[in-house]
């Protein structure tokens, strides 16, 4: 479960004021909204990486508004893959467990099989400025699910991606991520997205969040 519980945030000009929202476990959440509306903003709150003014940030049973990002066991994709340009695929993929002190052995072993089921085998030796975007969609994705998290943010993963590429890391979604327990808020401006992925959609709209089934 994602809980938010009466957020409030203030950046300059901008505010975000007393959000709330649930999303229960295993559920696939969209946010929806206009440009500039906070989603990003929010979503961010959840990992860790925006502080909050007031209110609490619960995942399942545990008030994680003071923790650190790396503290909260959740794995985010921002928009733009935001691959570190120094590390080959391979280390893309193994960098939170080599955090994390697994031992070689198991990070070999998951690096192979996420670079298997993402279809990035033959590219675990390439640098990030040697791959397509949809190839670096791939791999964020493998890197966001790598410590095998209980909860999953992407920002808008497919919105700079071809047609082609588009359906590749979609159909890629429904494969790795929806229906397998973990626990997704996913923001988009794409329709099909919104029909064929939500269980919930949460809207916001004039510093208000509603919730759609």
């Amino acid at each position: 479960m994602i809980s938010v519980e009466k957020l409030q945030i203030r950046q300059g000009e901008f505010s975000l004021s007393s959000i709330s929202l649930k999303l229960p476990k295993g559920a696939y959440g969209i946010i929806v909204g206009r440009s500039g509306c906070g989603k990003t903003t929010l979503l961010e709150a959840v990992c860790g990486l925006r502080p909050i003014d007031r209110g609490r940030i619960l995942l399942g049973s545990e008030d994680v508004t003071t923790l650190k990002p790396g503290e909260r066991g959740v794995g985010y994709v921002p928009q733009d893959g935001a691959l570190f340009p120094h590390l080959s695929v391979a280390r893309q993929l193994a960098f939170a467990l080599i955090l994390r002190k697994a031992k070689p052995k198991q990070i070999q072993e998951r690096v192979e099989e996420l670079a298997e089921r993402l279809g990035v085998t033959h590219l675990l030796d390439r640098m990030p400025d040697a791959l397509s975007g949809g190839e670096r969609q791939r791999v964020a994705l493998g890197r966001a699910l790598s410590i095998r998290p209980r909860y999953l943010c992407l920002d808008e993963p497919l919105s700079a991606l071809d047609d082609e590429t588009y359906d590749e890391i979609y159909e890629l979604l429904l494969q790795t991520v929806k229906g397998t327990g973990v626990t997704v808020l996913h923001i988009t401006h794409n329709k099909r997205e919104v029909e064929n992925l939500a269980d919930i959609v949460f809207r916001i709209a004039g510093n208000e969040l509603s919730c759609e089934k």
